[in-house]
């Protein structure tokens, strides 16, 4: 069980200790800075502070999309973000405790919409939400944003360590579908990001089509795209113009991110 602190709210060092006062073994994430490790999963209500909004349950792998976008959004106070797909809102609520921004979090599934105002709420972070179609543009009122998070609905092949269901409901001419849905999202996407800003295209995938070889097709027909993930990175490997976490026991999901930089 991966946890999370809330870093408005103390550090990882801290909450660490709190959770050994109260009797839990746990030990600090390998690759993010606000992630912790709990040896024997619990009820959330049993976590120190979960109901104040201390602590949130988070896999590592999806921490990091705050890493790769930091750069980008630290330097830009007040920055616009768009969250597409955002739902249930972890990668939302990450950044919103990071960084100081002006984020809309976007989303086609009412209920799961629901779910991330309510994990706002519990901690004390605000966005402005929206029920829309990311495939779309008629929810944009014509701003262009700083940066753009696309956590792309996905096969979740990464994820089923946790979710072994998920073979059982995947098809595999869910795949095609998926890739198709993905290819669009991009293409509709990134002419709303300003010239100069970065999106972050994250799976919960091991698939190549559905990772480096989307990325790559994209970055083939969209001239003003360039490639900028970063490779000095301790986590992952290098996967075309992302980088590929594949599931680690007792560690994090299947993950792949790749950060795109708009030139101009």
């Amino acid at each position: 069980m991966t946890l999370r602190i809330n870093r408005r709210r103390g550090d990882r060092e801290a909450y660490l200790a709190r959770l050994i006062d109260a009797g839990h073994e746990a030990r600090l994430c390998t690759h993010s800075p606000d992630g912790l490790v709990l040896e024997t999963p619990c009820d959330v209500q049993a976590l120190p502070g979960f109901a104040e909004g201390d602590v949130s349950v988070q896999d590592e792998a999806a921490q990091l999309t705050a890493e790769l976008l930091g750069p980008c959004l630290a330097p830009r106070p007040g920055g616009r973000v768009l969250d597409a797909c955002c739902a249930p809102g972890g990668k939302t609520a990450h950044l919103l405790e990071l960084f100081d921004v002006d984020l809309l979090a976007l989303d086609s599934d009412a209920t799961r919409l629901a779910r991330v105002e309510d994990t706002l709420a519990r901690l004390g972070l605000s966005a402005t939400l929206l029920h829309a179609d990311a495939t779309q543009r008629d929810w944009w009122n014509g701003t262009l944003f700083d940066a753009i998070l696309l956590d792309a609905p996905c096969s979740g092949s990464g994820v089923i360590r946790r979710h072994p269901d998920i073979k059982r409901l995947r098809r595999p001419s869910d795949i095609p579908r998926l890739v198709e849905l993905q290819s669009r999202l991009l293409d509709n996407l990134w002419p709303l990001l300003r010239p100069g800003g970065s999106m972050v295209y994250a799976t919960c995938s091991v698939l190549r089509e559905e990772n480096d070889e989307q990325i790559e097709a994209f970055l083939a027909r969209t001239e003003d795209a360039i490639a900028t993930t970063p490779q000095e990175v301790s986590w992952g490997r290098p996967a075309g113009a992302g980088r590929q976490l594949l599931p680690e026991t007792e560690s994090h999901d299947g993950f792949f991110y790749a950060r795109l930089k708009r030139q101009g």
